[in-house]
Order: C-alpha cells, then structure tokens, then sequence
C-alpha cells in the first residue's frame, strides 16, 4: 500500500481529533489571557496568588503521587506474578483485574462511603477490637480519596505492566542467577529497566486521572476540595467560566509536565529505550 493512502486514511481521525479537541484546548487557553476587552495575566496571578487556591493545587497534586505511587507498589508484584503464568490462569487473573473497570466509578465510590463511614465496616472494626473508643473520620478526608482513586486506577496499571513484563524473557533472569547475581540483583538489574515503558504508561495514566478524576473526590472528599472539584464549582456554581479556563490551562500544563518528567526519568532508567 502507497504511503499516499496511508496518510490519507489518517485525515478521517486527525480531522475529527483537530476539531472536537485541538481547537476547543486552543480556545480555552487562549481566553485565559483575555478578559474584560484586554490582554492580561490576571488569572494565573490570582490563582497563583492566592494561599487557598494553592493549597487546592498542593493537594491534589499530594493526592494524585500518592495515588501512582500506591499503585505502583501494588500494581507491580501482581502484574509480575500474572505475566509468568501460563495462558489460561493468565486471562483468567486479567479479567478479575479488569472487572472493576466494568462498575460505574459512583457506584465503587458510595461503596468506599459504606466502608468507611462513621458506622462502617472499618470503624466497626476498629472500635470492636478495641483500638479506638470513637470511630475515626476516615470518609471526607484526602486518605479516603487515595482509596477510591487507587481502587479506580490500580486495573490500568496492572494492565500496562503486564503488556511489558510478559514480553521480557524469563531466561534473562535465570542467566544473571546463573553467573552469581542474586535475585534481588537480577530483578533490579534486568527486570526493573525492561519494565520501565510499563511503569511509565501507567504511572501517566493514574497520575492524570487522578489529577482530572472528578467522581471519587467529589462524593469521597465532601468538602476537602481538589483542583477538578473546584474547576467543576466555578462553572457551573459561580459560573466564573474565565477562572474555570485558567484551572483547566493550568491542569494542562501540569499534565504535559508530568508526562515530560516521566519520558525523561525514563531514558535516565533505561537510557538503551
């Protein structure tokens, strides 16, 4: 097939990529320095400038590192343990990892409400063992929105490393054990840089949903606000939609630092790609 038509077969999606997301993301940065008939500033200044916007910002970013790193940590050992089964175990395995993917993000998140209530089950057991004389107030905290976004995007993770590790090659491990190294050694010499793509695709994806994630934090976080929930209450509470475009940039170019940082830790990690 001629190159010819392969780039045309492209046009369809760019066209469409072009229309419903490049140009609205250009609009909305681009109102961000217009307001009130002049060119201006204004809108990062106060946001920046302002401890309470911070302090949003801060948490959310504290909440969405915590949330990759979680799912780091328990994403990793079970991807690993279902990329060196055989086929059938392996699918079956996938498919539970990705059932929760299947359930609707508010019915998961009003199932964190019941578990973690003042009554709920952890409290319940908490208090039944004896370790606290009143429940503790685990719901509408920043703890109860690393839960349900860990919850949410654990599946992600695992998927994108088990796309990774299933390919390296067992041998690989087994010849750096034979010539002395240690399993420790092996797994951190070879296994750990092979995996590096993995990590970084799914570390991109839980960071940025859980910058972006709006469900979780508004029904798990009550009134401890992140930058989503308070983008959602300027445009449609306040109906301020110019600082809800400046939220909205400022996500974006968060996002693109994030992925940038990531790309670059990666080649530091595994400078061979």
């Amino acid at each position: 097939m001629k190159k010819s038509v392969l780039y045309a077969l492209l046009v369809p999606g760019l066209l469409f990529l072009t229309v419903f997301m490049v140009i609205p993301i250009v609009l909305t940065i681009g109102s961000t320095f217009y307001h009130d008939g002049s060119v201006t500033l204004e809108g990062y200044t106060h946001f920046l400038g302002d401890p309470y916007f911070l302090k949003i910002l801060l948490t959310t970013l504290e909440v969405s590192v915590i949330t990759t790193l979680l799912c780091v940590v328990l994403g990793f050992p079970t991807a690993y343990y279902i990329s060196r089964l055989k086929a059938r175990r392996k699918g079956i395995l996938l498919a539970l990892a990705i059932f929760p993917l299947l359930t609707s993000p508010v019915v998961r998140s009003f199932s964190w409400m019941i578990i973690l209530g003042r009554k709920g089950l952890v409290n319940n057991a908490i208090v039944g063992m004896g370790l606290s004389d009143k429940p503790l107030d685990l719901l509408y905290t920043p703890v109860s929105i690393v839960i349900g976004l860990t919850h949410l995007f654990l599946p992600m993770m695992i998927i994108s490393l088990v796309g990774v590790l299933e390919n390296i090659d067992g041998d690989l491990f087994r010849a750096a054990q034979s010539l002395g190294a240690s399993k420790w050694s092996a797994f951190r010499r070879i296994i750990f840089p092979l995996a590096v793509p993995g990590l970084v695709i799914g570390g991109v994806l839980v960071f940025v949903g859980s910058l972006t994630a709006y469900t979780t934090p508004a029904l798990l976080g009550g009134k401890q606000r992140v930058i989503s929930t308070f983008l959602y209450q300027n445009a449609m509470t306040l109906n301020d939609w110019f600082m809800a475009s400046v939220i909205a940039t400022i996500m974006i170019v968060i996002t693109f630092i994030v992925v940038a940082a990531m790309n670059k830790t990666a080649n530091k990690l595994n400078p061979k790609g």
